[in-house]
């Protein structure tokens, strides 16, 4: 056993010493040590029931022979964050969740390890940790929000976003905005679409780190301790097969993950925690698989933000099993093993359609033809950039730019109703090193929803989007403004087109014999955020943190 290295021996007995004092006897010392990892907080609602499971984790690693720790690791609520300097501790926070799972359970040479998680950088952290330490382990997610009700009719915290935007135009008054506000989010869960926390608690399913449809129950769902309890005495069998994380982290299942983000139309963010991941375990995964995961697999889940369900709707029509089984009849996925033991394929097999669901379609006769991702290169991102393509049939735009320099000056621009129908929205400096830390811009996008020029407009960032964005939008652009990326040297004016087929996004501008136009308005100089922007790597590569960061123009994967 790893923890060998800690408790066995006389050279020891001083750690004995220190683990009897915590109240465990020499036998529980004997057995394998455990981590529960978890990030409880109550800042907000999407980690708030984690400390619950953690006690019904440990006690089915206790019932299977094991003894446990639990240990804390932070989080950052984009929800909360959004439209602040706060979102920029987001990206940056996923970093040190990965780092602080490993240092705590390397530091104390445990045996395996049960991570669970809640808002969206706790879930791709906890998959990079575990990626990274190859020690036997799993994860569970603490599960969705439920809907809230108002007038009638569900919803989530994209109405909230979208009701600002509203409130702004003059279309809803202070006493409706301060009712959505109220009855968006219920209780316990993270947000309830098939956003970003969603869509990575479905894709570490098809990753195999998590049991097939324990990440589908729903937070406030009494299944979920149960859920809970069985990863606890689950770990204990990986650990006593020696069976690691990478065993279930391959190429396959990181396509398999994809292929399962795309055919629910889920978040953007996808692209780059799986890159992230997959970098983890130790292989190349490259960017322009997505493109062409996305080209060939159909939207099958009609789920928001462009679709009419939410995460708790499919749990209740068939949840992840039944996606991977209508992916699976359609030859889209590859078998592969999972934590629980059985394969995907097994897994699938067993899934249960509930009669009359109308959230998960058959591959034949989808919600799209095409899925939600594009990838495209050009003289604006000559690295990449990643295409939202969920919530509108469009493929190509065209129009004018209007340049930002940061989120705050276009958002006060959108409450100005200065974007007209036709415009390209440029944002920039909002990448992983200019931001620092490549905030989501959808305060922005869900303004823009809420004043009616959702499907009449495009957005352009060197940062990213929210799970819950929809409409023509371009995160991720590469290189980023502030490492001299062409997107800094965009003027007002300046005719841009994207184009999704020919996988191209250009301007005529002679951007070439152009100075960069975007300039720093303030540095990050200490702490964390200085740290993370000096070592952080490009999107295109997962946007992690490096030795030494790669950022040399050219890192893109298309082949010329």
């Amino acid at each position: 056993m790893h923890s060998d290295a800690i408790k066995t021996g006389p050279d020891h007995a001083a750690a004995r010493a220190m683990l009897r004092a915590t109240g465990l006897t020499a036998e529980d010392i004997k057995k394998p040590l455990i981590a529960v990892v978890h990030s409880w907080s109550d800042v907000s609602p999407c980690n708030l029931n984690l400390r619950e499971l953690a006690r019904e984790v440990r006690a089915g690693i206790s019932a299977a022979g094991g003894t446990a720790f639990e240990f804390n690791t932070i989080a950052v609520t984009d929800g909360i964050a959004m439209g602040s300097p706060g979102m920029k501790a987001s990206l940056a926070s996923r970093e040190v969740i990965a780092d602080s799972i490993e240092l705590a359970v390397r530091g104390h040479c445990l045996d395996g390890v049960v991570v669970l998680c809640g808002c969206d950088k706790t879930i791709p952290a906890a998959a990079m940790a575990l990626a990274r330490m190859d020690l036997p382990g799993l994860m569970l997610y603490g599960g969705s929000i439920l809907p809230g009700c108002h007038k009638d009719r569900a919803v989530t915290i994209q109405d909230v976003f979208e009701a600002v935007g509203a409130h702004a135009a003059g279309n809803i008054d202070d006493a409706e905005l301060e009712a959505i506000e109220g009855a968006a989010c219920p209780g316990a869960g993270a947000c309830g679409g098939q956003f970003t926390a969603n869509t990575m608690a479905l894709a570490t399913t098809f990753l195999g780190l998590s049991p097939v449809g324990m990440n589908d129950i729903p937070a406030p769902d009494p299944a979920k301790l149960g859920a809970a309890r069985a990863c606890g005495e689950r770990v204990m069998e990986l650990v006593r097969q020696g069976i690691s994380a990478r065993s279930f982290v391959t190429p396959d299942s990181v396509r398999n993950a994809a292929v399962a983000a795309t055919a629910t139309a889920g978040s953007t963010n996808a692209v780059l925690h799986l890159l992230a991941i997959a970098r983890e375990a130790g292989f190349h995964f490259a960017l322009d698989e997505f493109h062409e995961i996305s080209r060939r697999t159909p939207v099958i889940a009609d789920l928001k933000p462009g679709g009419r369900y939410m995460a708790p709707d499919m749990y209740l029509a068939g949840g992840s099993a039944l996606v991977g089984q209508r992916l699976m009849q359609a030859g889209l996925i590859a078998d592969a093993p999972t934590v629980s033991g059985n394969t995907l394929f097994e897994e699938f097999a067993k899934a249960s359609e509930r009669e009359g669901q109308k959230v998960i379609y058959d591959a034949a006769s989808p919600v799209k033809q095409r899925g939600g991702y594009g990838i495209v290169y050009g003289n604006i991102a000559p690295d990449g950039c990643v295409v939202k393509l969920a919530g509108h049939e469009a493929l190509k735009f065209e129009g004018r730019a209007r340049v930002f320099d940061g989120e705050e000056a276009c958002f006060a621009a959108v409450q100005r109703r200065e974007i007209s129908a036709g415009d390209v929205v440029v944002i920039r400096g909002e990448g992983p090193v200019g931001g620092p830390g490549m905030r989501e811009m959808l305060a922005v996008t869900a303004a823009l929803v809420g004043q009616g020029l959702g499907g009449d407009i495009a957005l352009i960032t060197d940062g990213r989007f929210s799970g819950a964005t929809y409409g023509f939008m371009v995160g991720h652009i590469c290189p980023e403004a502030a490492l001299g990326g062409p997107i800094g040297k965009l003027r007002d004016g300046d005719r841009i087109v994207i184009d999704v087929e020919a996988r191209t996004i250009s301007t005529d501008a002679d951007l070439a014999s152009r100075p960069l136009e975007w300039k720093p308005t303030q540095r990050e100089t200490s702490g964390a955020l200085a740290k993370y922007a000096a070592l952080v790597s490009p999107a295109s590569e997962g946007a992690v943190t490096a030795f030494p960061p790669r950022r040399e123009s050219g890192v893109g994967n298309r082949e010329s």
